[in-house]
């Protein structure tokens, strides 16, 4: 049987490492592709380049923009003394598409989990205290995943912010457990953010 050449091979194997594609969806996209080279792999090529030149990470909040701070930090207009922590870029974009909150993030880069040694320095808990205290926020929103880890985060971090007196609350209804932000329709993230409660 023929296999594909070496160039084409590879680039199979790397998109079969993206979330969401195993090695035969991979094979697909990459044939279709190529199949309309012009129209989807210049462009598409092009793109990544520019993104793998351009994209960093927000020195303030951790969200993915083209400067040192993305344009959410660096508007005033989300200085409502109101910080949402995310688990994930992923998890801060689904709160942006619905719309329904105004002020700025923090992402955590994952969750507390012994067993991958990540503790809250990894995940710059330390910082998320001291931005809440420098910045004068009122109120904590932990918009994390209903996981056990997640879970266990949310509460890590209302005890952390305890002794600085701030509202610690988190998303209620409309999240399942074992539920991931990304993964739910606009309608579940607004009920969710307007009948959040106190942790």
């Amino acid at each position: 049987m023929a296999e594909p050449p070496r160039d084409i091979e590879d680039l199979i194997d790397l998109m079969a490492r993206l979330p969401g594609l195993g090695p035969r969806s991979a094979r697909r996209a990459v044939l279709q592709l190529i199949k309309k080279r012009g129209q989807l792999l210049l462009p598409l090529g092009e793109a990544m380049q520019r993104v793998a030149v351009s994209a960093r990470e927000c020195v303030v909040c951790g969200n993915i923009g083209t400067g040192e701070t993305c344009a959410i930090c660096a508007s005033p207009k989300r200085s409502t003394g109101e910080i949402c922590v995310v688990e994930d870029v992923a998890d801060l974009w689904a709160m942006e598409r619905a719309a329904v909150f105004g002020g700025r993030y923090h992402v955590l880069g994952g969750t507390l989990s012994a067993l991958d040694s990540i503790g809250p320095e990894e995940l710059g808990i330390p910082r998320l205290v001291a931005r809440v205290g420098d910045e004068g926020i009122r109120e904590v929103i932990l918009a994390l995943n209903a996981t056990v880890d997640g879970l266990t985060t949310a509460h890590y971090i209302a005890e952390a912010l305890e002794p600085l007196g701030v509202t610690v609350t988190s998303l209620a209804q409309g999240v399942p457990v074992g539920g991931e932000l990304d993964y739910l329709d606009d309608g579940t993230i607004t009920a969710a953010l307007k009948a959040r409660k106190a942790l």
